[in-house]
């Protein structure tokens, strides 16, 4: 049996749909051990496995191939967060059919649940999985063991340079969940801009330049005025006009390369795009995550499936402090969200 003594305990979690280990990062500077990590794609698993050495990590699909017997050894689990796919539940599938066997993936966390009986769980979605015909059910079985509350978080209200809303199913074993509050100041896109970086700029106005990115960029020059720097946002429907300052969050994050930075040289505009290294900044991580597989497509994907690791510590530090209000256990630190 592992000692549980009061001042060294530190939660034993595993992270299902783990990623490339945003709720993880999260998890470990709130104080957590992590001893265990799956997923379906073997990019994701490597990542995983870079920045949590200590880990076992396992490459497989929840439901198919993976399942609680998988983990066998481990010993008591404290915590599971997980992160179901969200492909087919969120708004940005558009009208295209959703695939069920996807949307069910959330199922498959309770197997784990029920085999492992940790105290706490925290499943996080996009907002739509709420309209998923499943979701009641869902909910109805870990309230069966679990005090259960539902948050709607966004990472921009806990010191990450995105607007980033998501669902959180929080749940404890013993007492009820108290409310999550974000603790931080918002933070810039700004603060996320590497702006002595070696990234080539070229020129805006292209000739091979499509309309549409000329017409944003024009919106947002008549708006702001030449010289001001901002960001051109791709792909994917936008009521802003299809730009955005960088005085406020840096809208969602997805998985395709959606972001522009215009600056200007003298009187003209040079157009580049956000690169990795921002783009993690954005979701929260520090520099010491590990982004050293795949291909940059394969990289910005990872980030715009991930969870804001700030967000996740509140979580988990919340859930951590007694019902006497004494923590557990130490944390580990505060997210770096910004430089």
């Amino acid at each position: 049996m592992i000692a549980r003594d009061r001042l060294t305990w530190r939660p034993r979690t595993i992270d299902l749909f783990c990623g490339g280990g945003g709720s993880s990062y999260g998890a470990r500077l709130a104080g957590a051990e992590l001893v265990c990590a799956v997923d379906m794609w073997d990019i994701a698993t490597a990542t995983y496995g870079d920045n949590f050495p200590g880990a076992r990590v396992i490459t497989g699909r929840l439901g198919h191939d993976v399942g609680p017997e998988r983990v066998d050894g481990l010993g008591p689990i404290d915590l599971i967060i997980a992160s179901p796919e969200c492909t087919n539940h969120t708004c940005a599938r558009g009208s295209r059919e959703r695939d069920e066997e996807s949307r069910r993936t959330a199922v498959h966390v309770l197997e784990f649940v029920e085999a492992l009986k940790p105290r706490w769980v925290v499943i996080e979605n996009v907002i739509q999985m709420r309209s998923w015909g499943g979701y009641r059910g869902l909910l109805e079985r870990l309230r069966q063991d679990y005090s259960v509350r539902e948050e709607v978080l966004d990472a921009a209200g806990f010191g990450v340079p995105q607007a980033r809303r998501r669902l959180f199913i929080i749940c404890d074993r013993d007492r009820e969940v108290a409310s999550v509050a974000g603790s931080r100041g918002v933070v810039p896109a700004s603060d996320i801009i590497d702006w002595a970086g070696p990234w080539h700029a070229g020129p805006l106005y292209h000739p091979r330049r499509a309309l549409p990115t000329l017409e944003r960029a024009e919106r947002a020059i008549a708006q702001l005025g030449k010289g001001e720097p901002f960001l051109i946002v791709y792909y994917g429907s936008d009521g802003s006009g299809g730009w955005q300052p960088l005085d406020k969050p840096l809208r969602t994050m997805t998985t395709l390369d959606r972001f522009g930075l215009v600056q200007w040289q003298g009187s003209e505009p040079t157009l580049r795009m956000l690169q990795v290294p921002e783009l993690r900044r954005a979701m929260g991580f520090g520099d010491d995550y590990i982004m050293a597989r795949g291909s940059r497509r394969d990289q910005i994907k990872l980030l715009g499936n991930g969870v804001c690791a700030p967000v996740m510590q509140a979580i988990v530090g919340n859930l951590v402090v007694g019902a006497d209000g004494v923590r557990r256990f130490e944390a580990a630190g505060t997210a770096p969200v910004a430089r």
